[in-house]
């Protein structure tokens, strides 16, 4: 079966006077409603791709008892009009179906593609031989994780002129994406923080996310792709039990992905299409 890539949108909690908690909600239910219908059309595929494997199966039996009557007897040289009648259905069906599922395997392959060529370009633009760095693609979305030492100082919410460097190769990316959208994900480490005027880990989070697209917006990023978003200490990538493990879970994430709404719409476009041929 052909590879199907299902998008997803790691569920965030904004805290930045950059997003409302209307916007995050919006998002995160369109998010939603893509992945359910994303869902829907994984079924849908998955039940044509079963027919077709059936219809071409019942092809074969039916050449072969071709094939059979050809052999027992050489004066029969045509096959019954209700036998080739069905040859000829079944071989229409396997058509009919084929076509459905290149359809919903075109939107999918598209937005495969574009996935493809952002983390191609991100990895040579960003510089991926850096261990500080990662780029990757998890459940078809592209990001970058950046270590938190590459980016700020302990406890500070300021960005260090060597991350400029690396957030000025991110802003190339991301501008010549116009139809992207880049969410920039801080988190924390467990300890308790507090330090006026932030109250914990949670605005600590947040502060960092919009201290980063502060920086994004210098390097003409459009502030309309832009997502603050912060996670505290609530998403580890390893136990906060040691200062080394606690050091890999202090970290921004900029995520980049396709406009919900641009992708909703045309999945949503095959399945009507792939509906009204049933």
């Amino acid at each position: 079966m052909r590879k199907v890539v299902l998008l997803s949108l790691s569920t965030i909690f904004l805290l930045s006077s950059c997003v409302s908690k209307k916007q995050f909600t919006d998002l995160e239910a369109k998010h939603k409603e893509t992945q359910d219908l994303l869902n829907s059309a994984t079924v849908k595929l998955n039940s044509c791709l079963e027919d077709r494997a059936s219809a071409t199966a019942r092809a074969a039996a039916l050449e072969e008892q071709v094939s059979d009557l050809r052999k027992a007897n050489d004066n029969l040289t045509v096959l019954s009009a209700k036998g080739a009648s069905n040859v000829e259905k079944t071989l229409e069906s396997i058509k009919e179906k084929d076509l459905k599922i290149s359809r919903l395997q075109d939107a999918i392959t598209k937005k495969d593609s574009v996935t493809l060529a952002l983390v191609t370009s991100l990895k040579r633009e960003v510089g991926i031989n850096d261990p500080d760095i990662e780029v990757n693609v998890e459940k078809g979305v592209v990001f970058i994780s950046i270590a938190d030492k590459l980016l700020f100082k302990s406890g500070s919410y300021n960005v260090t002129s060597k991350a400029k460097d690396v957030l000025a190769k991110v802003a190339k990316v991301v501008n010549s994406k116009p139809d992207f959208e880049c969410m920039v994900e801080g988190h924390t480490d467990n300890v308790p923080y507090r330090k006026e005027p932030l109250l914990d880990n949670w605005d600590l989070s947040v502060k960092r996310s919009t201290s980063i697209i502060r920086v994004l917006e210098t390097l003409d990023v459009n502030p309309s792709q832009l997502i603050a978003a912060g996670r505290s200490h609530y998403v580890p990538l390893v136990d906060n039990d040691t200062a080394e493990n606690r050091s890999k879970n202090r970290r921004t994430r900029i995520v980049i992905l396709p406009k919900i709404d641009q992708f909703y719409d045309m999945i949503e476009k095959e399945m009507k299409n792939l509906e009204a041929s049933n």
